[in-house]
């Protein structure tokens, strides 16, 4: 949906700085926050004073955080003319125009001095609100966002401060080792060759360009269907849902099917790691796990028992070496990025119970992201926990037969309940 009608702003955007002194002095953050991958805002109190803080290079070059208390910056918008039912009925894909929902929100050149965290509150012509928040990716991961975000809301609710998870600021627990050592060959970096007789002007094509946005929601009984399948009995929903997407994807851009094709998708590490991370750690946690096949693999009638294997190998690969590694791998290469050339890249969203964020007036209706990137998100499902809207920008000539993909297989009348799981 275009939001046709302008947001107004009736008033200049402030600064909003902590209430309380807080402690002066530059954050170090880890190689999992300062990677290129992650410079950029995610858009979407118990004292989380680095957001309030700017980020600024290091004595090495690394990015850290001056906790200066410059303060976070708030908005408000209003759009009359526009109901919360009239959103609603065409929220499934993001728009362009919603970025006039979070005023500064837009991408800045550098993240250099900008405030790490930006609120908008939009109110509506029917009386609802809109909500929206970007935050720096590299203080906060998905988990993290969302435990700042929890906390925020707790205390709008004066709830007791008993009941709040301390966080955990401190990023040296992910510091490289001295010397770095590198023991793995981490396919997540590693760019894929061409197909013998491919040509690597034209195979790039088939995975960019003017960008479609394409939303499906799997409800729980849909995800247990595909974990029912005789091969993938003990997958995870998450596997299940990953490997069905990563097919439908794959069979809608129809690349050549002797090319190498990706998954790559984010594994929380805060278990994985030993000694674990600290509770209340906001920091990225994460790596990537990187599943690899063939075209022609992943599009055969097979394919969809083959994709799930991979997958749940790719995550069984993560684990304190394989963590240490990564880490290693981003301190001897500060400028490494993923390999994106032919790789789908999946970011859930659906462990972090942002459905259930109540900051004083009841849970949302609606939890998504402003705009559509080029990775895939899963989401949460309001009033279905074990629901999953797979949201995913394909090139526009491949969206139909993506929509086609996403609903191969599946049985939308069949409404059993499903047990949750892990990722």
């Amino acid at each position: 949906m275009e939001i046709a009608a302008e947001c107004e702003h009736r008033m200049e955007p402030v600064l909003v700085t902590p209430s309380q002194p807080t402690p002066a002095h530059t954050l170090y953050l880890s190689n999992l926050d300062d990677q290129c991958l992650l410079r950029f805002s995610v858009e979407y109190l118990f004292r989380y004073y680095p957001l309030a803080g700017r980020l600024g290079p290091g004595d090495d070059g690394k990015l850290v955080v001056d906790c200066n208390a410059e303060g976070a910056l708030f908005g408000e918008g209003f759009l009359p003319g526009l109901t919360a039912d009239e959103f609603l009925r065409w929220s499934a894909t993001p728009h362009e125009s919603w970025r006039k929902l979070l005023r500064g929100g837009s991408k800045p050149q550098s993240l250099i001095g900008v405030p790490p965290l930006v609120v908008q509150v939009t109110r509506l012509g029917c009386g609802g609100t809109i909500l929206c928040t970007a935050i720096s990716h590299c203080l906060c991961d998905g988990i993290g966002a969302a435990q700042f975000l929890h906390a925020w809301a707790r205390v709008a609710r004066f709830e007791a401060a008993d009941h709040h998870v301390a966080p955990f600021h401190d990023r040296c627990v992910l510091r490289p080792r001295c010397p770095p050592r590198v023991a793995f060959e981490h396919p997540e970096y590693v760019t894929n060759s061409v197909p013998s007789g491919g040509d690597p002007a034209a195979t790039p094509s088939l995975f960019f360009g003017p960008l479609a946005p394409v939303s499906l929601t799997f409800t729980g009984a849909h995800v247990q269907r595909h974990r029912c399948v005789q091969w993938l009995e003990d997958c995870t929903s998450f596997e299940a849902l990953a490997a069905h997407v990563w097919r439908a994807w794959v069979r809608s851009l129809g690349p050549p099917s002797d090319l190498r094709v990706k998954l790559l998708f984010t594994v929380d590490i805060r278990r994985r790691v030993n000694p674990g991370l600290p509770e209340g750690y906001y920091g990225n946690g994460f790596v990537l796990a990187c599943a690899k096949s063939t075209a022609g693999q992943l599009a055969a009638p097979s394919g969809e028992h083959h994709a799930a294997r991979l997958v749940r190998a790719a995550k069984e690969m993560i684990d304190d070496d394989y963590v240490r590694s990564t880490v290693d791998l981003l301190e001897l290469r500060r400028d490494a990025m993923p390999d994106l050339s032919a790789s789908l890249v999946i970011s859930a969203w659906t462990r972090m119970g942002l459905e259930d964020l109540d900051i004083g007036a009841g849970r949302p209706v609606h939890v998504g992201p402003l705009t559509s990137e080029t990775y895939c998100l899963f989401l949460p499902v309001v009033d279905d926990p074990r629901g999953v809207t797979a949201l995913v920008s394909v090139p526009e000539a491949a969206a139909e037969r993506l929509e086609d993909g996403f609903l191969h297989g599946l049985e939308l009348d069949d409404m059993h309940d499903v047990e949750n799981d892990e990722q």
